[in-house]
């Protein structure tokens, strides 16, 4: 069988398993098994795939048939230019994160800062922050023990453990008295209850529930960053959270309750708002 005899059967097969992306995904998947980059493959069609190659690819086929995320069968993700392990120990990065890091660059182009990165999963955001300001530095906060030793092996992958400390805690909790930070930043479980259980698979049963899960109206997590960040932050820093596709207004209202200012919201590539960034009153 040829690569492009593979993809076109493959995609077939992914078509009738509801996989969102399924010529995209074999393209993924053959890339991994044969080691070379996607775009590789389009000079390769009419390449023959050996029985040793088919053997490798046929296993992990079938786990995406069963819609297993891509991200997990390969190993990793990239995300803001860095590469990232990834599994079921923490939530797997989505483009939209990667708009709270741009933001969060642009918002403060100092040469030197500390970041608090809360609910840091897998070391995403704290690590994409520390790649791209090379005298910053971070403490990243989780109550998952299995998603800090992923942090963790993602730092020591990516040359970055001096200077990001993980500590295991809820939220704010793990916190020295008197600390306080140029960023706070969050991706918090925004994702209301009842609506979990609707997730695509890929998600809804390969994420960690406490990643997703945000109470009933999906804001209970908000709730407290808005009310606690305060304590934690330098004059002059800034809180920036990803929210949900819908709740933009209820955020805006929950920060002008708690005295915040200058709240302002960017849209995700669907046009909804979706990172919001804020100053404390003063």
């Amino acid at each position: 069988m040829t690569i492009l005899e593979l993809i076109q059967k493959t995609t077939g097969y992914f078509e009738k398993a509801g996989v969102p992306t399924p010529r995209l995904d074999v393209e993924w998947l053959l890339a991994h098994v044969l080691g070379v980059r996607r775009m590789d493959l389009y000079v390769q069609f009419e390449r023959a795939l050996t029985e040793p190659e088919l053997d490798r690819l046929r296993p992990l086929v079938k786990r995406r048939a069963a819609r297993e995320p891509l991200q997990h069968l390969v190993g990793t993700v990239e995300f803001c230019g860095i590469q990232l392990a990834v599994d079921r120990r923490a939530l797997v990065p989505r483009p939209e994160t990667e708009i709270l890091v741009e933001r969060a660059l642009a918002l403060l182009p100092q040469e030197e800062a500390v970041a608090l990165d809360l609910g840091t999963g897998g070391g995403a955001i704290a690590l994409a922050l520390l790649a791209a300001r090379p005298a910053w530095r971070a403490i990243a906060t989780d109550l998952s023990v299995e998603a800090l030793l992923l942090a963790r092996e993602n730092a020591a992958r990516l040359g970055l453990e001096s200077r990001v400390t993980f500590r295991e805690g809820d939220l704010f909790a793990p916190l020295i008295a008197g600390e306080v930070f140029d960023l706070v930043a969050a991706n918090p479980p925004y994702i209301p209850t009842a609506k979990i259980a609707s997730l695509e698979p890929e998600v809804r049963d390969h994420d960690p529930r406490p990643a997703l899960d945000g109470g009933a109206d999906g804001l209970d997590i908000i709730r407290r960053l808005v009310a606690e960040a305060p304590k934690a932050l330098a004059p002059g820093g800034r809180l920036l959270l990803e929210v949900g596709h819908d709740q933009a207004d209820a955020v805006a209202a929950l920060l002008q309750e708690r005295g915040w200012r200058e709240a302002a919201f960017t849209a995700d590539l669907q046009g909804c708002r979706r990172i919001v960034e804020a100053r404390i009153g003063g």
